[in-house]
């Protein structure tokens, strides 16, 4: 079950990984492919530094839940995968009422489902 756990975490970190080279450095090429139904062509180059700051945000969570997995104390360890991971699902909820409820499905229920696993230890 820890291995599922570690696992699962570590899929999430890896998907905001990519969340973060997407807005970061793809925002103009990979960007449009995943987000080319949301947004006119036209406006990714200009909103390619706020696309930027979204990715470095997207990072900072996968960084939360790498850290959680190199911590050797299993409470702390628990403690703050839950805190990243809960961060995450907010996000996505939010994102799901305000732009797209695809980001609810794609970046929240891993978070979640990590989470329930998480739960059950």
């Amino acid at each position: 079950m820890e291995l599922l756990k570690n696992t699962l975490v570590l899929l999430v970190a890896i998907e905001h990984l990519y969340i973060l080279w997407v807005e970061m450095f793809a925002w103009e090429t990979a960007g449009k492919k995943a987000f080319g139904n949301s947004l006119p062509a036209h406006l990714f180059t200009p909103t390619k530094k706020l696309a930027a700051n979204q990715g470095l945000y997207n990072g900072f969570l996968a960084a939360g839940l790498i850290w959680s997995l190199l911590i050797t104390d299993p409470l702390w360890s628990r403690h703050v995968a839950t805190f990243f991971l809960g961060c995450i699902i907010v996000a996505a909820v939010y994102g799901a009422v305000t732009a797209s409820k695809r980001i609810l499905v794609l970046q929240g229920l891993p978070a979640i489902i990590a989470l329930g696993v998480l739960m059950l230890l």
